[in-house]
């Protein structure tokens, strides 16, 4: 098999691969034919199977005899990457039975000093704070928090309303002020919940053990557009790579 082979099967995985975990396809979705496929990515029939074959390996898909192939179960909960890459394609935050609660909307005027230092802002500066729920289905997977400078809070007002964003707040805050976000940084720590997470996250335990994210994004210039914070119950936040060892 030639590297140009190799590339195409692979460009077609990581497609795929991206568009399960960004949650655009889910579990249950039926995938085109190799047939369709190889027409569809202008390839060779045997690259479209060795590209399905290598997604059934990974355990992205399940093949039915007679049926077809289909998106595996992860039972995954979203990184925030897989999210942004999903609002990129699809124009939505939030997919399937995903749904956000913004429970506050509000201008803090203290905010926490790990946030100041997160955002970079000047000391004694305000700050946004949307604070939500997020459900799938009937489950509550996510409490999490987002910060912004309340610098935008004329440019960006709907940072400020508790109507949810479907495009994303980052998208949203790209669209008003013409700042494009770069990169994102995530650092993951674990702890026990605490009353408040262990009420909004309906855990029987304060004490339960949950996943937090600390996730950044910055535009060009190297300048934080964004601090949230985001608190897992057990079970719910895997984490998905692929790295090569050579």
């Amino acid at each position: 098999m030639t590297s140009q082979t190799t590339a195409k099967f692979r460009r077609i995985a990581d497609d795929f691969r991206t568009r399960i975990l960004s949650g655009e396809l889910r579990a249950g979705d039926e995938v085109p034919s190799e047939r369709a496929l190889a027409i569809e990515y202008d390839v060779s029939r045997p690259t479209a199977t060795k590209a399905l074959a290598l997604l059934r390996t990974e355990g992205f898909l399940n093949s039915v005899q007679g049926s077809g192939t289909f998106v595996a179960d992860l039972d995954v909960h979203r990184r925030p990457g897989d999210r942004y890459a999903r609002a990129k394609r699809a124009g939505r935050i939030y997919s399937g039975n995903e749904r956000a609660e913004i429970v506050a909307a509000e201008v803090v005027e203290q905010p926490p000093a790990h946030v100041v230092r997160g955002l970079a802002l000047p000391e004694g500066t305000a700050a946004i704070r949307r604070h939500r729920i997020t459900w799938d289905g009937d489950e509550r997977t996510e409490v999490s928090t987002s910060w912004f400078s309340a610098q935008l809070a004329s440019t960006a007002p709907r940072l400020l309303s508790t109507e949810r964003i479907r495009t994303g707040t980052v998208a949203y805050v790209e669209e008003q002020t013409g700042r494009t976000a770069r990169y994102a940084r995530d650092r993951m720590t674990a702890r026990s919940a605490g009353k408040e997470d262990a009420a909004e996250l309906g855990l029987a335990k304060p004490s339960t053990p949950v996943l937090v994210v600390e996730h950044i994004v910055y535009d060009g210039a190297d300048a934080p557009i964004e601090f949230a914070e985001a608190v897992y119950p057990p079970g719910r936040y895997t984490a998905e790579q692929r790295y090569d060892l050579t």
